[in-house]
């Protein structure tokens, strides 16, 4: 904002450096760590403390926002597992006064200097197309908010501030950075760097996880073995983590194919988070995470030339071989840590009855449904046993199963509207970058077929931001005069 009112300041060698500060690996990786650090030492409030510095500081003297994007996709994962609400329902670190007067300031501080960068942005900067994914946020968020009503249990409060919120998760930061970015100057690789960063730092997460008192316990035959259920943080259980995790899955493979020498590095890196989507012991996530990785080790493959491709497979096949090793030389270890996971097998955890349910629930109301907050009681088996609350109710496990039940088929439809324009956002002018875009929003998609990550609020974040990126990187090189990709080909650079 300074910059805008004092474009001299801008010219500053000092702005210059901060400028490439934000925009650097470093930075991105300082978030990522500092997320990690919150979560793991449950030091939430010092770390909201840096990142209001941080972020204030990029808000008046950088260019444009992009030192932003890091805090907004890190810091719904900061939230420790000993400050969790759920297992300390009768207070935690946040629920003392003190704590709460600092929370409120640094988000409103946040608010007010986030809406003043937009507007400040806005009046300086050449008039903007109107993003193409608007007439699909808009019909689905007017579908969220419709939702149950005229449903005798319909209470417009709860629809309204639950619909509202679930829709602003899910694009709030798609527009804010569009409007925001230089999206001409702006690296095409960077949205995949800050996913390599995040997926680092939930590795670090994850490893905590298995710190947990009670996670290790040893069975009759003296064989150690691990309580799922111990698994998590304060942010999500082992499944949003699992989803979190196949989400950075595809981030490295862009560079594999992209760095002729390292890229070798990459595949590795990529192969590791695939590791750690399996020791948060999410099924769903381990299920779809490993679909995703097998599309990206293909799509790396085709793209890859030469000793880079060579080297890529050979990275394949030593992690294959070593796996085999693994599973017949410590299958019995290797049994204890995952026999939570090999005991459920398939069985569903009571997600048919949740299905059944909401089937049953859209057949009572198939235009507009019941409500996200009517799912629950003694008419729906799936439910009866959980609590309904106004930020989180109870949900169905699946997307299409809790649109049809909570919305209809209004609900259904706007859905397949915005998907519509997601899917054509990426076919109207393929690439490699977009295709790796494409695999991370599938992570999101595939594994919400099995549980309610799509319906939470921190997935929504990271999906906006990599939608401004499909958009908005072919938006830039248009701007810029670059010459347009060939079409027809969905893996080109």
């Amino acid at each position: 904002m300074l910059t805008a009112a004092f474009p001299k300041l801008g010219e500053s060698k000092y702005i210059r450096y901060l400028c490439d500060f934000y925009r650097s690996p470093f930075y991105a990786f300082l978030i990522a760590a500092l997320m990690a650090f919150a979560e793991i030492f449950a030091l939430e409030l010092a770390v909201y403390w840096i990142y209001l510095v941080l972020g204030c500081l990029c808000l008046l003297l950088a260019d444009d926002t992009t030192g932003i994007m890091p805090i907004g996709c890190c810091g719904y994962m900061t939230f420790a597992y000993v400050n969790s609400a759920h297992l300390h329902p009768e207070g935690t670190f946040f629920s003392d006064p003190a704590h709460l007067l600092q929370l409120f300031f640094i988000v409103g501080v946040a608010a007010i200097m986030l809406i003043g960068r937009l507007v400040t942005f806005v009046m300086t900067h050449p008039r903007r197309q109107t993003p193409s994914l608007t007439a699909g946020f808009l019909v689905l968020g007017v579908a969220y908010l419709l939702a149950g009503v005229g449903y005798s249990q319909f209470v417009a409060r709860n629809a309204l501030i639950y619909g509202a919120l679930q829709i602003v998760s899910l694009c709030g930061l798609y527009f804010y950075f569009y409007f925001t970015i230089d999206w001409k100057n702006t690296d095409k690789s960077y949205l995949f760097m800050l996913f390599i960063m995040i997926g680092v730092g939930l590795l670090a997460e994850i490893a905590e996880m298995y710190t947990h008192e009670g996670v290790f316990t040893r069975n009759e035959s003296g064989i150690i073995t691990v309580n799922r259920g111990k698994l998590g943080t304060g942010w999500g259980v082992y499944n949003n983590v699992g989803c979190m995790m196949a989400m950075c899955i595809p981030a490295p493979f862009y560079f594999a194919a992209k760095e002729e020498k390292q890229g070798w590095a990459y595949a590795l890196l990529g192969s590791l988070f695939m590791i750690g989507v399996a020791f948060t012991q999410s099924r769903g996530s381990i299920l779809f995470g490993a679909v995703v990785y097998a599309a990206c080790a293909l799509a790396v493959l085709i793209q890859a030339k030469g000793r880079n491709r060579i080297g890529i497979f050979c990275v394949f096949g030593a992690l294959l071989l070593i796996l085999l090793v693994g599973l017949l030389c410590f299958r019995e270890r290797l049994g204890g840590i995952f026999s939570a996971f090999a005991s459920s097998g398939m069985d569903s955890s009571g997600r048919l009855k949740l299905y059944k349910g909401c089937w049953e629930k859209f057949l009572e109301r198939p235009l507009f449904g019941v409500g996200f907050h009517n799912l629950g009681g003694e008419n729906n088996a799936g439910y009866a046993h959980l609590k309904d609350s106004l930020l989180i109710p109870p949900r169905a496990h699946n997307t299409i199963f809790q649109l049809l039940a909570s919305g209809g088929i209004v609900a259904l439809l706007a859905y397949a509207f915005h998907r519509a324009q997601t899917v054509w956002l990426w076919l109207r002018e393929p690439s490699y970058e977009k295709t790796i875009i494409a695999l991370i929003i599938s992570a999101l998609l595939l594994t919400s077929l099995l549980d309610c990550h799509f319906f939470n609020y921190g997935p929504g974040l990271l999906y906006g931001v990599a939608l401004a990126f499909a958009e908005c990187t072919e938006r830039g090189r248009k701007r810029a005069g670059l010459p347009r990709r060939k079409r027809g080909r969905f893996l080109p650079l």
